[in-house]
């Protein structure tokens, strides 16, 4: 196989205790016998795997079959759906299946052979699927293993690595519809997403295609698909569009997933599922073929290890010359691969601000406390790792006093349409005074801007409202396929089946409504993008800080079906807008909760039609979407529950080394990565 080497630059870094193996791995030969170890499946790492294939205990190919072993008994669809697939979902407790893939990278008859129904084909365009240029996972598992056996080195740094892929991203092998169960004459695109085809070069053996929310809506739930579900409780909600990524990840049916966040659709499903997730710089990772690539989406790895996260990192970024953004990662990008931050266990030297604009209790609800709680106590871990925390605290704000200092005037033109009264205009929208004046005179006393300034309220700002980004980007995408029949948003909403299931969203009203726009106008959220980036570095600049942390979100998973949490003082479900603006931010199991509040609906209340509940869907997606007018709700509990709970690190932009040592230090530290209960070892599994 053409594919590159490891080398030993790759582990240099390796502490005393696991040089030995580390320095073998580099080497590509097996590490000596008194280093070896059982190999386990469960929670197995990158560097298990390969530890295992090095020392002749594991070859590719049983570990593919072990993952399918998983994925059969495991992926069942964990719903009853008493009208249909298209139907209602009635969601079952302690269901053993959680529906987290969908389409298997299995040939038809080994398909059939292993038990799985032809609803997981690799294609249902192409039901022979005998192209030799195609390998399945087993196929390419076995060529691995050859080459192993020739030459006793692994072909590259992913050699042997399962992975599932969103569907969103291209896969020339295998279905792409971003979860739609539309009728496109090819559902296999031309070509894979460029970080794919990088996958594949390092070694990694993709498996399946994640179950994705339909168009990367943020439900989980689709029609092709059917609905998802969180391995921690099989009636709550596995969070947003990467939710397949993210519970497979958590019940061991793939080493890695590759999940895509527009808001916090890769950190969301690894809070909530107990894993590490990554939304890199923006720039950092090229998009190329991606369903509805646009300005906020990026590319992030799921994972059960920030050391693999950093791992398959190293292999998709840098510069793609198909995706534009990626020329700003030039000259920025580390001279040694990612994984070698991820092994320092101090963080003296390093200062890092809390948010507590998103940590206030006072200002949220009970359903928020204890997430709060074990945000804080992460916290106490920092300083015990030598980090200095700035902490504004209990009731203060870290970027307040940035905000009222520079927003009015790097948001000018958006600010004053905010706020008429300062900015008066007459009946044609003409100003009646001088807002550049009124501005200077902002600068100069910031008290005078009149508004809220804190990170809630400016993430809660929106930007431009509809900009035709949607309708662009997506029509963008299908012309660029040259499907036959899938050509634009007007094919994709008339050629489909869409399900009706009151627990979500529909999907066809979207589509129809973004077909409509005729104009591309982006201005608004560039400019606001620009402005929030100015901010957060002038005050990382003036308060010395390399990195910030806050709850990735401060509600648990909610039970599926059930009302949203409605807003209180710009408290979303999960914290999104700093991610939104471009900036690297991880995830890190921090704890479980030992109980929960959900909402309902209110029993006293008028009765409302259903498809007016607002938020009769599952909470944490990527809507990008307005929900209707919220129902009377009432918050139930406390009801006993042990589910995950995530804290994020966020900092400047390409300074994922410092987010990586970070994140790396305190999961050592704390080990609060717990696999789902109810998804174990099968009988025999190693």
């Amino acid at each position: 196989m053409n594919l590159p080497g490891p080398t030993k630059k790759r582990h240099s870094h390796l502490k005393p205790l696991i040089i030995a193996v580390g320095l073998a791995l580099a080497a590509g030969v097996a590490p000596a016998a008194e280093t070896k170890s059982a190999f386990h499946l469960e929670e197995a790492t990158i560097a298990s795997i390969q530890q295992a294939i090095l020392a002749k205990q594991l070859t590719a190919t049983e570990l593919v079959k072990l993952y399918l072993a998983r994925i059969k008994a495991y992926n069942g669809p964990g719903v009853e759906s008493p009208e249909g697939w298209y139907g209602p979902s009635k969601f079952i407790a302690h269901a053993k299946g959680i529906n987290a893939l969908g389409t298997l990278n299995l040939r038809p008859a080994t398909l059939k052979a292993m038990g799985f129904d032809e609803h997981h084909a690799r294609s249902q365009t192409d039901k022979i699927d005998a192209d030799p240029a195609m390998p399945d996972a087993l196929e390419i598992a076995a060529k691995l293993d050859a080459e192993f056996a020739k030459t006793g080195k692994l072909v590259g740094p992913l050699h042997g690595v399962v992975i599932a892929i969103k569907d969103q991203y291209d896969t020339f092998d295998l279905r792409t519809t971003s979860d739609a169960d539309a009728f496109y004459a090819n559902d296999r695109p031309p070509h894979d997403a460029t970080f794919v085809a990088r996958l594949r070069a390092a070694g990694a053996i993709i498996i399946a295609k994640a179950n994705t929310a339909e168009d990367a809506s943020g439900a989980p739930r689709s029609a092709f698909g059917g609905a998802y579900l969180n391995p921690y409780d099989t009636e709550r909600s596995p969070s947003g569009s990467s939710s397949g990524a993210g519970s497979s990840v958590a019940a061991n049916l793939v080493t890695a997933a590759i999940g895509e966040e527009t808001t916090t659709s890769v950190r969301g499903p690894a809070h909530w599922n107990c894993d590490v997730g990554l939304a890199a710089t923006q720039e950092l990772v090229s998009r190329y073929g991606m369903m509805g690539m646009s300005l906020n989406t990026r590319v992030g790895p799921i994972t059960r290890t920030v050391e693999d996260t950093a791992r398959i990192l190293s292999v998709i970024a840098g510069y793609d010359r198909k995706d534009p953004m990626t020329a700003f990662v030039v000259g920025r990008m580390p001279d040694q691969p990612y994984e070698n931050f991820t092994h320092e266990q101090s963080l003296k030297g390093l200062r890092i601000g809390v948010v507590r604009e998103y940590m206030d209790k006072a200002l949220f609800s009970k359903a928020d406390e204890e997430s709060i709680d074990l945000a804080n106590q992460a916290i106490e871990e920092l300083k015990k790792l030598g980090a200095t925390i700035v902490d504004p605290g209990e009731h203060g704000e870290l970027f307040t006093p940035y905000i009222r200092e520079l927003n009015p005037r790097l948001q000018n033109i958006t600010f004053a349409k905010q706020h008429p009264k300062e900015f008066p205009v007459d009946a044609d929208g003409k100003p009646t005074s001088d807002q550049i004046e009124t501005l200077i005179d902002m600068s100069i006393d910031p008290s005078l801007a009149p508004g809220k300034f804190t990170l809630r309220d400016l993430g809660a700002g929106g930007a431009g409202g509809n900009t035709g980004e949607a309708k662009f980007e997506k029509n963008l995408y299908w012309r660029e396929r040259g499907d036959a029949n899938i050509k634009n948003i007007a094919d994709r909403a008339e050629k489909a089946n869409f399900y009706h299931d009151p627990a979500f969203p529909e999907r066809k009203p979207p589509l129809l409504a973004t077909n409509k726009l005729t104009v591309l106008d982006t201005t608004a959220r560039l400019q606001r993008r620009f402005a929030v980036q100015q901010i957060i570095l002038q005050a990382f600049a003036d308060l010395n800080l390399d990195a910030v942390v806050y709850p990735t979100g401060s509600l648990p998973p909610s039970k599926l079906g059930a009302p949203s949490e409605p807003s209180v003082n710009g408290r979303s479900t999960l914290w999104t807008f700093l991610g939104t603006q471009g900036f690297p931010a991880i995830t890190v199991p921090c704890g479980f909760t030992t109980q929960v509040y959900d909402r309902a609906l209110d029993p006293s209340a008028p009765p409302v039609p259903a498809g007016d509940r607002g938020g009769r869907r599952s909470a944490g997606g990527d809507t990008g979407e307005s929900a209707p007018a919220m129902a009377a709700t009432i918050l139930v509990g406390p009801i006993p529950a042990k589910l995950p709970v995530g804290i994020d690190f966020l900092t400047r932009p390409f300074a994922e080394p410092t987010l990586l040592k970070i994140a790396a230090a305190y999961e050592q530290a704390t080990k609060l990565r717990r696999p789902p209960a109810d998804f174990g070892p099968l009988a025999g599994e190693p």
